[in-house]
């Protein structure tokens, strides 16, 4: 169990500075945080305040505030597109984006039954990886300076037979936006930090836990959220990594396939690099090749799992892949029981010798036991392999981009991320990479990626220091960055390398006890699967 109380720590005073109309970016020399570097959102010449405290040494907090209401957004009504005649694929489900024909067509119906409609071409930025360009249309209808009148235009669309939702045009993305946003920056230098940064699931990895419980548990000084986890419990066991999870030098969730990982290490210092994984099971002589690690079999959030996965191996995020023939292990830190269901289940007290081959899956293990899995074809080689009394070896490798083995110390955490977002101290933004392209749906793209969304990124800059950033959205009050957005925005903090985590209504900021950024979702702060923490010197 990942737990630690420890005592707090003081708050020295604020200090607020005003910047103006100064360069967006620091320099390609100069890629450590720079406080005279104003964010590169927007024209030039807004007004941003950044207000700095000491919450304990060698670990500051900076809130950055950009730009005003811009006068120039409104709300709308954004209708769904159904297949159409025109549509390459008239059975199609109604989505937000579609050809220009699709949407001219919906458009026009629109217009005829009253409503004020009009088609409009959305274009990416290119990224690393992604050529960008024409994204797809979208139809809107009106121009609204209030969310409640377009949520009554939207009922009388509904009402007219169509499909559609509210949005707000600053989370468009246009680069001539005048904000507001607001950001929040954990910077921990490992020169002058005594403390631990660390990475926690809670009590168990199949339950969700709030950031401000995680912290508060811990006594941390401050913390935010951390990787992608499983929502649905369609998609596996809610609260488990979608992604690599590593926890004291343990991996408890394996990678997916060569997407990056945060590496956390206790005395605040961090990496960013791409794992992929392996893992078997071994007795007299025969091998098993595992497949997963602490999760559900069957269910691979996010992709990136092995061959013979449907509908793809390689990574696909927000998309949970199937295989019916697994072999996943359990530890003790899965939870309370293992998952149930059809095949069998090998129970390995804490010397991996089998107690018992269960028929059914699930239940739960003895103390400091594990278990394995297997479903389908793998029923029979782990029924053969699995004797009672006989010792089973179970290995895990990790290796980074260059096939090198990661052997993480017991002061070690990683937690998964993606896409990448700085790399070497320029821009290097990999969505096609990391999953974030899906074939033949762009409105996925356009509303994850494209849009502006809240976001939770982290980093290190050349001076060695770890930063930890949160930008609200989804409100007027702050637009929240698009992805692209989000790299130039870690550039200009100074980072060298970067990389974004989970993030939407995930994005949460806690510092003495306190949430201090407005998490998006209608019903507050969002139980998350694990958080990362700056635990105060230990004592």
């Amino acid at each position: 169990m990942k737990k630690r109380r420890l005592g707090g720590a003081a708050v020295a005073f604020g200090v607020v500075l005003a910047v103006t109309g100064l360069p967006a970016q620091a320099s390609a020399g100069n890629r450590t945080a720079d406080a005279r570097a104003t964010l590169p959102l927007g024209p030039a010449g807004l007004a941003e305040t950044r207000t700095t405290q000491t919450l304990q040494p060698g670990v500051t907090l900076t809130r950055i505030v950009r730009g005003a209401v811009d006068p120039a957004h409104h709300w709308t009504v954004e209708a769904s597109i159904p297949g159409g005649d025109t549509s390459p694929d008239p059975d199609a489900p109604p989505t937000t984006l579609k050809d220009k024909a699709s949407a001219d067509e919906l458009a026009a119906e629109l217009r005829g039954d009253g409503f004020d409609a009009r088609a409009e071409q959305v274009t990416t930025p290119r990224t690393t990886d992604y050529a960008g360009g024409t994204l797809g249309w979208r139809v809107r209808i009106g121009s609204f300076t209030s969310q409640s009148a377009a949520a009554t235009e939207r009922i009388r669309v509904i009402n007219a037979g169509y499909r559609g939702s509210v949005t707000y045009t600053g989370w468009d993305g246009a680069t001539t936006d005048r904000g507001p946003w607001r950001l929040d920056v954990l910077t921990i230098d490992p020169r002058a930090f005594r403390g631990t940064l660390d990475a926690t699931y809670g009590p168990d990895i199949e339950n969700r836990e709030t950031v401000s419980a995680l912290a508060g548990d811990a006594g941390a000084v401050a913390a935010v959220n951390a990787g992608f986890f499983v929502l649905d419990p369609r998609s596996g066991a809610p609260g488990d990594p979608a992604g690599v999870g590593v926890f004291d030098g343990r991996l408890l969730s394996e990678p997916v396939s060569g997407r990056p990982g945060l590496v956390v290490r206790d005395g605040g210092r961090a990496q960013i690099t791409r794992l992929t994984w392996e893992g078997w099971v071994t007795a007299r002589g025969t091998t098993l090749t595992l497949d997963g690690v602490n999760r559900v079999p069957g269910l691979i959030r996010n992709c990136g799992g092995s061959e013979g996965d449907s509908p793809t191996s390689l990574p696909l995020h927000d998309v949970t892949c199937t295989n019916p023939d697994q072999l996943v292990a359990f530890t003790q830190e899965y939870g309370a029981n293992t998952p149930q269901g059809e095949g069998v289940e090998a129970v390995l007290d804490s010397r991996g010798r089998v107690l018992e081959l269960r028929s059914v899956r699930g239940g739960p293990l003895p103390s400091g036991g594990s278990s394995i899995q297997a479903t389908g074809r793998q029923v029979a080689g782990l029924t053969a392999l699995a004797r009672p009394g006989e010792r089973l070896r179970l290995e895990t490798t990790l290796r980074d981009d260059q096939g090198r083995r990661v052997t993480p110390s017991p002061g070690t955490d990683i937690v998964n991320a993606g896409p990448e977002l700085v790399r070497d101290g320029r821009l290097h933004v990999t969505p096609a990479t990391d999953g974030m392209v899906h074939p033949g749906d762009p409105s996925w793209y356009y509303g994850w990626v494209h849009k502006r969304n809240p976001r939770t990124l982290a980093g290190t800059d050349a001076a060695g220091r770890t930063v930890l950033v949160t930008a609200d959205g989804r409100s007027t009050a702050s637009l929240g960055l698009s992805i692209t957005e989000s790299a130039k925005v870690a550039r200009s903090l100074g980072l060298r390398d970067a990389a974004n985590l989970d993030g939407g209504g995930s994005t949460t900021m806690v510092a003495n006890g306190q949430v201090i950024n407005d998490p998006s979702d209608a019903a507050g702060e969002r139980p998350v699967g694990d958080a990362l923490l700056i635990l105060p010197r230990r004592r």
